[in-house]
């Protein structure tokens, strides 16, 4: 099973960062605008669309507010497994270490899922700084 496992610092206040993260219906809007394009939920799911037009389903798991943590699975047509959590931690009053960690079959689709989490890191950066 291939396992990502990325971190990014990101110069913010750790309680509005975990605001966003866990603000899951909302993703397109206060984490990765631009990257996710859409983003609805359905029950316990969240239907989200990617720029690249790729569009998931994705089981919410857990949103734990005394962790900061958010997990989710993902079920689409090219995974046969699919689990991931973000993770917030402060990093002193306005710094917070930002975790993403996924576990996938098949192994063929990590870095192409590697590249994704990247480039949302990146957009997660840019947006939690600017707010």
């Amino acid at each position: 099973m291939a396992s990502i496992r990325k971190e990014i610092s990101i110069a913010a206040d750790p309680a509005g960062v975990w605001d966003a993260v866990r603000d899951v219906g909302n993703i397109h809007v206060r984490l990765v605008p631009g990257f996710v394009t859409d983003c609805r939920l359905e029950g316990d799911d969240r239907i989200v669309t990617f720029a690249n037009g790729l569009v998931v389903r994705e089981p919410i798991v857990d949103i734990d507010d005394d962790a900061r943590r958010v997990a989710w699975a993902a079920v689409a047509e090219q995974f046969r497994h699919y689990n991931a959590s973000v993770q917030v931690f402060a990093e002193g009053a306005d710094r917070t270490r930002l975790v993403w960690i996924a576990d996938l079959l098949p192994n063929e689709l990590e870095e192409t899922v590697q590249s994704m989490i990247e480039q949302g890191l990146a957009v997660m950066k840019q947006t939690l700084e600017r707010s």
